[in-house]
């Protein structure tokens, strides 16, 4: 049985049963009338929408934007992240310092800050990337962190044999050990952006993108196009993650093969 499941088009098959059913049972409530008509939205409904938008070019511009800000957010945030959790795991001093104010920080919700930056920098397109960029800073920062003070110290006894330098001990030691987690830290921290991205579009409403036209769509009642932004957000969030995974697993193509 696990021999046939491991075959590509058979496990296909078998991931598409519970949507078909889905869409299925969907359909089903769309056409049962009464106040079902009005919460659920018939497939061909939310096929016109997407060709509507796709023919206005609206649907394309959004993903853009979207798509823009998250790995915008991503590159400030991952490489902060980054640099200051593997400064912190090698600089104990740095790390009592900075720790206790960064775990503080962490404990308040991205969307809880929005108020204060509004205030500080208003609530344009500055405000949706420093929120992105959190997003993101933490999840790198915080397995940067843990992926270098976790190194074993047989490795760092080896390269003190071989009389590294510092910068050797990092580049040939720390960074390749650390490296899993590393590149964990930036898969949180894409999904964290992408979410955020999205989040932070519907309640600033700026700069256009998905959460945006999910916005005016539901000002305007068209609960085809929400759909249509939310299956889009799916399948593009679904597949910038399913790419970023293969990036990681060829980068870790010495480990076992992730599923």
């Amino acid at each position: 049985m696990k021999a046939l499941l491991a075959r590509g088009w058979i496990r296909i098959a078998v991931g598409l049963i519970a949507p078909g059913l889905f869409l299925l049972w969907w359909q089903v409530q769309a056409h049962a009338g009464g106040a079902h008509a009005l919460a659920f939205a018939p497939i061909e409904s939310v096929g016109a929408a997407f060709v509507e938008l796709a023919l206005l070019g609206s649907l394309v511009s959004d993903m853009a934007s979207t798509l823009s800000r998250s790995l915008s957010g991503l590159a400030i945030g991952g490489t902060l992240g980054i640099a200051l959790g593997v400064a912190m795991a090698i600089w104990c001093p740095l790390d009592r310092l900075l720790n206790p104010l960064l775990q503080a920080i962490r404990q308040v919700p991205l969307m809880g800050w929005l108020p204060l930056l509004g205030l500080w920098v208003g609530t344009g397109q500055g405000t949706e990337l420093i929120v992105v960029s959190l997003s993101a800073f933490f999840p790198t920062l915080l397995n940067s962190f843990e992926g270098v003070a976790g190194v074993e110290r047989r490795f760092i006894e080896v390269g003190a044999i071989y009389g590294f330098t510092p910068w050797q001990r990092f580049r040939l030691i720390l960074l390749p050990a650390a490296m899993p987690l590393i590149l964990t830290g930036l898969t949180q921290g894409l999904a964290f952006a992408w979410i955020a991205s999205i989040a932070s579009e519907i309640l600033l409403g700026v700069g256009g993108g998905l959460g945006v036209t999910m916005q005016l769509a539901q000002m305007q009642q068209r609960l085809d196009v929400i759909l249509v932004t939310i299956l889009v957000t799916a399948a593009l969030g679904f597949t910038i993650n399913r790419l970023f995974l293969r990036l990681r697993q060829h980068l870790l193509r010495w480990q076992a093969p992730m599923r």
